[in-house]
């Protein structure tokens, strides 16, 4: 006599409980964005789905209404390289912003003739000839109007990092990164460059100068030096480096500006969503003038 096997179902994916959650007959149908949000924090109550989960999910739906224009670099605070710079100086500005990409113009900043991968720079060090010209990739330019979801899609499809943004009149508005469309899925994205927000970090240039985030301790910053160990006078009001320099230069810096403080020379390489992302930080001789 043939046994009969019993057959256990195989516990559901939280995809699939969400799906049951959502098509329970004792729930409204959704009427707009706001709903299907309540519907997904409620979700999250029940532990049907986890807080990440809800997080991403909500991503999601809140690009699609999204566009370059909105989450973009804006021209000002782009890092670019000029073709007509000597190869040491862009070098130099390779080293000290530590992109991995760059738009490179000609002439004028609205004049972006191509991308520069900062690893493509190690072929001039087999072939010293290389024209810089050569090691370009084709720049991919995208209207503000672009929508989000629709540029992740490019992203993806075309294996492009990078997207120039351009307004209405063929301008320059801005810079957008496949990064920048994910973080708006999933928060922000930490990478090799990236510090701890409390630890900040400091990284050694040479000649007495450092490349120093704008985050790190005000402390930290002065025993790098050799000066006082804890901040002193309205240094004492501020927790970290990027904050003080901005208290005392009265405005939030921009890239290129630089404030000299306690015998520092403190020059803004890059900034990020208002405020400063890098510093590079030199000692003065002590006769030097202010």
């Amino acid at each position: 006599m043939a046994t009969q096997q019993s057959y256990v179902s195989p516990p559901l994916s939280w995809f699939s409980r969400l799906g049951r959650f959502l098509a329970a007959p004792f729930h409204r149908t959704p009427e707009g964005l706001q709903d299907v949000l309540q519907l997904l924090a409620q979700a999250q109550n029940n532990k049907i789905i986890r807080s990440e989960s809800r997080q991403m999910i909500e991503g999601v739906l809140k690009i699609a209404d999204l566009t370059a224009n909105d989450v973009m670099i804006s021209a000002a605070r782009m890092d670019m390289i000029n073709i007509e710079d000597p190869l040491e100086q862009i070098l130099n500005e390779v080293i000290d912003i530590a992109h991995s990409r760059y738009p490179v113009y000609e002439t004028e900043r609205d004049h972006i003739i191509g991308i520069l991968l900062s690893k493509d720079l190690l072929k001039r060090q087999r072939s010293p000839n290389l024209n810089l010209r050569a090691l370009l990739r084709p720049v991919v330019m995208v209207p503000q109007s672009k929508g989000l979801l629709e540029l992740l899609k490019d992203f993806r499809v075309n294996r492009n990092h990078l997207a120039v943004v351009i307004d209405e009149f063929g301008r320059v508005a801005g810079l957008l990164t496949i990064e920048d469309v994910l973080e708006q899925i999933v928060g922000d994205i930490e990478d090799e460059f990236d510090t701890d927000e409390e630890a900040g970090d400091i990284f050694g240039l040479g000649e007495q100068t450092y490349r120093i985030a704008g985050n790190t301790s005000i402390a930290r910053v002065l025993q790098a030096f050799g000066l006082v160990n804890e901040p002193q006078g309205e240094a004492q009001s501020f927790e970290t480096i990027g904050g003080w320099v901005a208290h005392e230069m009265g405005h939030v810096p921009t890239k290129g500006e630089s404030h000299v403080l306690m015998g520092l020379r403190f020059e803004v390489m890059h900034t990020r969503a208002g405020a400063v992302k890098w510093f590079k930080v030199k000692a003065l001789p002590k006769d030097t003038p202010v």
